[in-house]
């Protein structure tokens, strides 16, 4: 049974369904800043960021940049990284628990804490990238990994 979970978790197809899945969420959050232009400046116009055009421009191209280098399984650090960053500024800018009451406050939270989630996964996923790519070109000898020393 080991031998089949190793095998499953060594394959190709599982490292490409874990980067889409964890991609979709900035694709889709991407494609519909630019398909719903309007809505994006108005997302932009109420987290006081002006001019909103710019904004929902950099903010589309950010998301969709980083993740396409998550999907082609190139620069997976990078895109990651924009990414991580991308979410702790929504957070200080969108979700700011810390200045809001009530409901609002709580939702802001939960908001804030699947990001901090979901930067654990950008982290988990860049490190990922750069062991399978560690492992193709080194071969199976485990003895050079800092990470096992």
């Amino acid at each position: 049974m080991q031998r089949i979970i190793d095998a499953v978790l060594d394959s190709g197809w599982l490292w490409l369904l874990a980067r889409v899945c964890l991609a979709v969420v900035f694709v889709s959050s991407g494609l519909a800043k630019l398909i719903d232009f309007e809505g994006g400046l108005t997302d932009m116009r109420q987290a006081g960021l002006e001019p909103a055009w710019l904004f929902n421009i950099a903010t589309a191209m950010t998301l969709l940049a980083a993740s396409l280098l998550i999907l082609l399984d190139r620069a997976v650090w990078l895109g990651a990284g924009a990414l991580s960053v991308f979410l702790i500024l929504t957070i200080v800018i969108v979700h700011r628990f810390w200045g809001l009451e009530g409901e609002s406050a709580k939702l802001a939270l939960f908001f804030a804490l699947e990001h901090v989630s979901v930067i654990g996964g950008l982290i988990a996923t860049a490190i990922a990238s750069h062991l399978r790519r560690w492992r193709e070109s080194d071969g199976p000898d485990h003895s050079k990994a800092l990470w096992l020393k």
